[in-house]
């Protein structure tokens, strides 16, 4: 699969979701999707950014938008994250990274003072024709959803 690019059709993928859930995005032509690619379930970081979109689920829904977030956590890992922090949306499951590749999200981090392989906070909207309308990188959680939510107005 070659990566994705703004302004270009995101290819379809199925992936495994909470609640026993897949995920095949051209299920969901017709509406906005939120994908936000995170590094890993219960950490602070990660739950402030979905802490924050579950917050604003509301505005989102009124806007025909699905939040979807995603890491390479199992879905064991992921439904205890969804439960302990009451998130309203899936989030899925991309161990093999096969997402993580087409999206192109893995980046070399350092973690205590040793370089690996992990996920760089992303996100991505697409649009009800599923075409990728904007991306952000490095993402910095304060203010990030809000940010996300003006984008969903703008389309």
């Amino acid at each position: 699969m070659s990566k994705i690019a703004v302004g270009k059709k995101v290819p379809n993928f199925k992936i495994a979701a909470t609640s026993g859930h897949t995920v095949n995005l051209s299920d969901l032509k017709g509406k906005v999707i939120v994908l936000y690619f995170y590094p890993k379930d219960s950490t602070p970081g990660c739950t402030i950014e979905s802490q924050n979109f579950r917050d604003a689920i509301r505005k989102f829904r009124a806007r025909n938008t699905t939040i979807l977030g995603i890491s390479r956590d199992t879905l064991k890992s992921h439904e205890k994250f969804k439960a302990t922090e009451c998130l309203p949306f899936e989030l899925l499951s991309d161990e093999d990274e096969k997402l993580c590749t087409l999206f192109d999200v893995i980046k070399e981090k350092n973690m205590y003072g040793k370089k690996v392989m992990g996920i760089e906070r992303s996100t991505f909207l697409i649009d009800a024709e599923g075409i990728l309308r904007k991306e952000w990188r490095k993402v910095s959680v304060q203010g990030h959803v809000d940010e996300v939510l003006e984008a969903v107005k703008e389309l």
